[in-house]
């Protein structure tokens, strides 16, 4: 593999003999510097240059680091958290381009699902979800843009805790902005994008730029399927097929709000307590097909009734739904009608909380996608929209609009061909460069094969 012109930051010497990269609880990389509490939000403690990987098998011909940088927890206290950061191949820093802050939907508290680690060529996290959502990361570097990936779950594993995925997000941006090698400025515009949980991290970070980083130069944000109200996903999930999606809530909470731990432990018995400490070594697929039908019910001293009535833990479900605070920026939000895990009743109603307290939202409803498909078979309509937003093109009317298929849009015929000939470049280690792109339906519907092989030898 030829060496990226652009990268001159070296691996520390600790990884520069390793087989395989290392847990982030026992890389140095993640330690936490003295005096944490004396830098300000965003500030870069130390950074490396990585190589990341297709299913941590093949190789990307991508530039990217990782950042350490000084962010915060839920209640505000310092911490470090780190992003990865990537460019094109061969991109020159000098060109100015904008910032996309990807949120993974980790949806895991495991180490080895944290993006800085899953992403990894030779990371052993097969069944995480950021493998899964690499190339929607690379088709935003194939429009030329710089991207930020952070573990918005925390080094901790605090999965779906409030507040804290849109502080590591912002913070990731801020630490972006100011690494030289990505060559971006203060005011670079940027863009938020998530899905699933990423989306509920997207949210977050919506929510909170106003008060939290109201420097940044943030013109929309992508929040599609984000999860709505976690409480009552919490309650509907449970005993179902995707009963793993409510114990990765549930393992994440208790480690971000002590007293939810305390109360778990009086109240749970010891086989659910012991399921909730394997989730903390357990990729996130493994992990649904382990929980696949458990009932905490069944498991809980009073039954689920008892232990939802409970004071502590009423505190903590009204703490983690989003939606309390207007998001400033324009947002587009997507959500499957059918969704098997998210129900787009949650969503309604989140949209609703955002569009009475004043916030730009165009909603879109897809008929046919389930869950897994739709941020794949959207992605046309979500990267186009950011575009649009960083071209500052004129935004669609706020509202909700029900469709068959996001998918069958003609704009998004294009774009479906643009990321077939992407995939094809990551499974066979091309360089992941820019790429051109026309938002519009080619005039001659015959240029379409030439276009995809175009983007396949570029």
């Amino acid at each position: 593999m030829s060496a990226d012109p652009v990268l001159s930051a070296h691996a520390p010497k600790v990884e520069q003999y390793a087989a395989f990269p290392l847990l982030p609880e026992v890389d140095p990389f993640y330690l936490a510097p003295l005096g944490l509490d004396q830098l300000p939000p965003g500030a870069i403690v130390r950074t490396r240059r990585v190589e990341l990987a297709l299913f941590s098998v093949v190789a990307q011909r991508i530039s990217a680091w990782q950042l350490l940088y000084r962010t915060c927890d839920l209640d505000r206290v310092p911490e470090v958290a780190v992003t990865t950061v990537l460019l094109p191949w061969g991109a020159d820093p000098t060109v100015p381009r904008p910032l996309v802050s990807f949120q993974c939907a980790i949806d895991a508290v495991a180490s080895k699902c944290l993006p800085s680690y899953a992403l990894r060529l030779g990371a052993r996290a097969a069944g995480s979800i950021p493998q899964l959502e690499l190339p929607l990361i690379t088709s935003a570097l194939a429009r030329g843009w710089a991207v930020s990936v952070p573990d918005h779950g925390g080094t901790f594993g605090r999965f779906g805790a409030a507040r804290e995925p849109g502080y590591r997000a912002l913070d990731g941006i801020r630490a972006a902005l100011a690494f030289a090698p990505l060559g971006l400025a203060a005011a670079t515009p940027v863009a938020l994008w998530g899905y699933s949980g990423g989306g509920l991290a997207t949210a977050w970070a919506a929510e909170l730029a106003a008060e939290y980083a109201q420097e940044l130069e943030i013109v929309g944000a992508v929040a599609a399927s984000p999860v709505g109200d976690p409480a009552a996903a919490f309650v509907r999930l449970n005993g179902s097929m995707f009963a793993g999606f409510a114990a990765v809530f549930t393992a994440g909470l208790r480690r971000a709000y002590p007293g939810l731990d305390h109360l778990l432990r009086a109240e749970l018995d010891a086989n659910y307590l012991g399921w909730l400490q394997a989730t903390e070594v357990t990729a996130t697929f493994p992990l649904l097909y382990r929980f696949a039908r458990r009932d905490i019910d069944k498991h809980c001293r009073g039954g689920l009734s008892a232990l939802l009535d409970a004071p502590e833990l009423q505190r903590v479900l009204a703490d983690i739904r989003p939606g309390g605070r207007a998001p400033a920026m324009p947002m587009l939000i997507l959500q499957g009608v059918y969704d098997e895990v998210i129900a787009v009743a949650d969503v309604d109603a989140q949209v609703a909380r955002y569009t009475a307290a004043g916030t730009h939202v165009r909603y879109l409803r897809d008929r046919l996608s389930t869950h897994l498909l739709l941020q794949f078979l959207a992605l046309p309509v979500m990267v186009d929209w950011l575009a649009d937003r960083f071209a500052q093109r004129e935004l669609a009317p706020a509202g909700t609009e029900t469709v068959w298929s996001l998918a069958c849009s003609r704009r998004a015929v294009p774009g479906h061909l643009d990321f077939a000939g992407l995939l094809v470049r990551m499974l066979f280690a091309r360089p992941i460069r820019a790429l051109r792109h026309s938002a519009r339906w080619p005039a001659d519907m015959r240029r379409l094969p030439i276009r995809l092989v175009r983007n396949l030898l570029a």
